[in-house]
């Protein structure tokens, strides 16, 4: 598990089980307890180190609820499923799946409040998770390039707003299906989303 807390701390040399460790603990406290009730305290409790240990990490319950979300959206990969457009299914149903989860739909939902009036945490939010995960629309482009159903982009500054605008639509609309809409994200609606991304609307209805 790669840290993203805030780098330049010495001292002792980090433990990855004791992270881990942390990190669980907090989803399980945001399902038992919700956002409001839960505390370090508690995480360290369950988690099984001192408060201070959590401490030496994150700087508090924001930073802690960030990295134990961003650590379920790491577990997203992108399957090769022969097309550009079952590629994109495949991982939009992982990640409405994940959004099912109570510990990743709780703990989003109550950092990105938070971070209406924390320009820090909105940065964290942008760093630990979404720039992540823009890693699969990097790879998904490449290997979509690679079969010839998309065209080269030789100018990179166009290239990265492309792959902006893709996560943002993508992101977006499972995001609000699942957590605003509360709808379910089924294969059904992926297959759907999927066509109206790639053919635009005008072809939807086909």
């Amino acid at each position: 598990m790669q840290s993203r807390t805030p780098a330049g701390r010495t001292g002792r040399p980090r433990s990855a089980a004791a992270d881990a460790a942390i990190l669980a603990a907090t989803r399980a406290a945001l399902v038992e307890l919700g956002w409001s009730k839960l505390t370090l305290g508690d995480v360290a409790l369950r988690a099984g180190v001192a408060k201070t240990t959590l401490y030496r990490r994150w700087a508090g319950k924001n930073e802690l609820v960030v990295d134990a979300v961003a650590e379920l959206f790491d577990e997203l990969s992108l399957p090769d499923r022969g097309s550009l457009a079952a590629d994109i299914e495949g991982v939009v149903l992982q990640f409405a799946a994940i959004l099912a989860r109570p510990e990743a739909r709780s703990g989003l939902m109550a950092v990105v409040a938070e971070a209406t009036r924390d320009d820090l945490l909105r940065e964290r939010i942008r760093t630990s998770i979404v720039d992540r995960q823009k890693r699969l629309v990097l790879a998904g482009r490449a290997r979509a390039q690679a079969r010839g159903e998309l065209p080269p982009e030789p100018d990179a500054g166009e290239a990265a707003r492309t792959v902006d605008l893709i996560f943002d639509m993508v992101a977006g609309a499972v995001v609000h299906r699942t957590l605003v809409s509360a709808q379910p994200a089924d294969e059904k609606w992926v297959h759907g989303f999927t066509r109206v991304l790639l053919s635009g609307l005008a072809a939807a209805p086909g």
